[in-house]
């Protein structure tokens, strides 16, 4: 039971954020006969009151969360005034060209932002794991490598989307760039969550492991000996 709510709760943010927009288009634009710009425009009103109400529910704003929030609100303004159907597709791909670029400026600062996001899935609400984290973070340059490589892998998967997905904007139609879109960004966070897990994520469990279980036996030893 456990483990299918949590693949659930995975997979709620790709229905809310591609399936929803994607279904509700099509069916403002087929079933209640609205303008492909209109029916852009309304199919863009759930992912952000989502990203609205998740601020408002969390009552705290992480480095990515207030990005995203910014980067939507602006460039959906910026849609609305000019009334263009193929700048409403492209915005999307600016919202994630620049939380690409932002990222791997994380990186370069050596604070990658996308540690926030996947440290809770290494660590496991584990207190053991959340020390042997901060002890690794502190004193382990391989791992602090690990977590540079994680958030690089994403900034250059969602700048790669971003080019795929504003050249498609402009040279495919929209009503096909409507789902195309989705498929291309599908394929994009499919691939980082791949490749960052092999090459980062898997390596920096293992060190976790690894640390947890040494510093538990070291208790144990102390505690041995002081008996």
């Amino acid at each position: 039971m456990t483990t299918k709510t949590s693949k659930q709760n995975s997979f709620r943010p790709l229905i809310m954020d591609v399936a929803v927009p994607v279904g509700s288009y099509y069916l403002f634009k087929e079933a209640f006969g609205t303008s492909t710009f209109a029916a852009l425009a309304l199919s863009s009103v759930v992912p952000a009151v989502r990203t609205v109400w998740g601020v408002v529910k969390e009552r705290k704003v992480n480095s990515l969360a207030g990005l995203i929030l910014v980067v939507n609100v602006v460039s959906l303004t910026l849609s609305f005034l000019s009334g263009d159907p193929r700048l409403m597709l492209a915005k999307d791909s600016g919202v994630s060209s620049v939380i690409g670029i932002a990222v791997l400026v994380s990186v370069a600062m050596g604070r990658p932002m996308m540690t926030e996001a996947f440290k809770p899935f290494l660590t496991r609400g584990d207190a053991a794991r959340e020390a042997a984290w901060e002890r690794l973070a502190a004193g382990s340059a391989a791992f602090r490598r690990l977590e540079r490589v994680f958030s690089a892998v994403w900034g250059v998967a969602l700048l790669a989307e971003c080019a795929a997905r504003i050249v498609g904007a402009y040279t495919v139609p929209v009503d096909t760039m409507v789902w195309l879109g989705s498929v291309i960004l599908a394929v994009a966070i499919t691939l980082a969550l791949f490749v960052s897990r092999k090459v980062a994520a898997e390596p920096m469990a293992r060190m976790l492991t690894a640390e947890a279980n040494t510093t538990a036996e070291t208790v144990r030893d102390e505690i041995a000996i002081a008996a």
